[in-house]
């Protein structure tokens, strides 16, 4: 906290601010850059360290937040990430109720080793027989556990901020007009299809350069391959990570297109902010992001061709694009509001408190 990198991040931000105003005492587990402040929008913040290697992080700091959770004795614990499921039994064992936000289907990303996809394999399993309640925040997910393990989870999707405007002087200060860029903002992993957003922008027509925030903490390899198929083409711009929110949002609101390639994760926060923000959307073609999008907010593609004509069509008609932006928009305004999330986790929580979910409300029948 502040949240600067990734959904869960926003996610507790948005949800965690809105339970404190209404007079839940609310501890966040952070790690990385400290906040100079133990509150923050009336959450205690709690600092701990963290093994800084892929493998271990997030367990490392869950595992010692875990323990310093153990004094405090909450009246219900939210977990994020089902990978931190080899410690849901402290939990259990503290008589500490607690639900797991499972994300999205982890094992898929080729980041991880064969060794890593079988732990996550794992912790999917753990998350099911040792959480008293599941949290999936896509249809697509609850329907991989029902059909996977036979469990049952509360869907809880994410929120959109909406806006309004584009920050244009935010916009001229980088160097961009409203309208005149495609832009990609991801991760630089594989199942984000970064490449794919290259290769199809470099094989259309596009007069409109190609924008693309993101980094990669651990993916060198993948990096570098961006770069050589961007190759020396001068359209295509990496700007690296954009910490800067107001940029960020003016980038999305004054982009011709959104490119979003992610595919293995649940309801996408980028996606959100892209639609929130009034982003015509090119959507890689798999069935979280239909679920979000519908069939009016956006356009999909599967390949680099299909790709490169919807950047083509987007250029040749750019009014098209924009009803379509409204449409993402108003989608975003209706079906992805942050108070109703806030209240849906608030009523999950009390009926954790109240011993309303235990782990038979979960686990598959024997």
């Amino acid at each position: 906290m502040p949240a600067r990198y990734g959904g869960f991040e926003t996610a507790v931000e948005e949800i965690g601010k809105r339970l404190a105003a209404a007079g839940h005492e609310i501890t966040v587990y952070c790690r990385g850059e400290r906040h100079p402040e133990p509150e923050y929008l009336g959450m205690r913040l709690v600092h701990l360290p963290a093994v800084k290697r892929k493998v271990a992080e997030t367990l490392s700091h869950t595992g010692l937040s875990v323990l310093h959770a153990a004094r405090r004795r909450p009246d219900a614990a939210l977990v994020f990430n089902a990978a931190n499921a080899p410690l849901l039994p402290v939990l259990r064992t503290l008589r500490i109720p607690v639900a797991t936000h499972v994300d999205g289907l982890e094992w898929k990303r080729t980041k991880w080793s064969g060794t890593g996809q079988r732990y996550y394999r794992t912790a999917e399993s753990l998350a099911v027989r040792w959480s008293d309640a599941l949290i999936s925040d896509a249809l697509g997910i609850r329907d991989y556990y029902r059909e996977r393990f036979g469990a049952e989870s509360v869907f809880i999707a994410y929120g959109a901020p909406i806006l309004e405007e584009t920050d244009t002087a935010k916009l001229a200060e980088a160097g961009y007009a409203p309208g005149r860029f495609h832009l990609v903002v991801a991760r630089f992993e594989p199942e984000n299809h970064v490449h794919l957003a290259i290769e199809g922008y470099r094989r259309s027509a596009a007069r409109e350069p190609l924008v693309i925030v993101g980094s990669a903490p651990y993916a060198d390899e993948y990096t570098a391959r961006l770069r050589e198929l961007a190759g020396d083409d001068p359209r295509v711009t990496f700007l690296g990570g954009v910490w800067d929110q107001d940029l960020l949002d003016a980038l999305y609101a004054g982009a011709l297109t959104y490119v979003h390639g992610h595919s293995v994760g649940g309801t996408n926060p980028s996606l959100l902010r892209a639609m929130g923000a009034g982003a015509s959307v090119l959507a890689y073609d798999v069935n979280f992001n239909r679920e979000v999008l519908g069939e009016e907010a956006g356009r999909f593609f599967g390949d680099a061709a299909s790709l490169a004509a919807a950047i083509e069509a987007a250029e040749a008609d750019p009014g098209a694009a924009a009803d379509r932006g409204g449409a993402a928009r108003k989608r975003a305004a209706e079906r992805y509001v942050w108070d109703d999330v806030a209240a849906a986790y608030e009523r999950l929580c009390v009926d954790l408190k109240e011993r309303r979910l235990t782990r038979r409300t979960v686990r598959p029948r024997d």
